[in-house]
């Protein structure tokens, strides 16, 4: 059940992380918001799995190692599809 609520999580959660991790790349991304959301829940999912790994454990208050390692695998899903779509146009 855990990574069920992870997967819900992580799609939420890259409603918040696609744009800010879209913040932190250089230059200008041609993908749309939906592309956006997509791959900032990517991102939150699989920092999340490494965070999970790495031995972050939940705390009473806000995860901001976490959620730093979740912005900056959001940001790599981004580049990576942002990269994707500049070779196919």
């Amino acid at each position: 059940m855990y990574w069920v609520w992870m997967i819900i999580v992580s799609l939420i959660a890259g409603i918040i992380f696609g744009p800010l991790a879209r913040l932190v790349l250089p230059g200008k991304q041609d993908i749309g918001l939906g592309w956006t959301i997509l791959g900032g829940g990517i991102g939150a999912f699989l920092g999340g799995l490494i965070a999970y790994f790495l031995g972050v454990k939940d705390t009473p208050g806000p995860d901001w190692t976490q959620y730093l390692i979740q912005i900056i695998c959001a940001a790599i899903v981004i580049a990576f599809i942002s990269s994707r779509k500049a070779k196919t146009a």
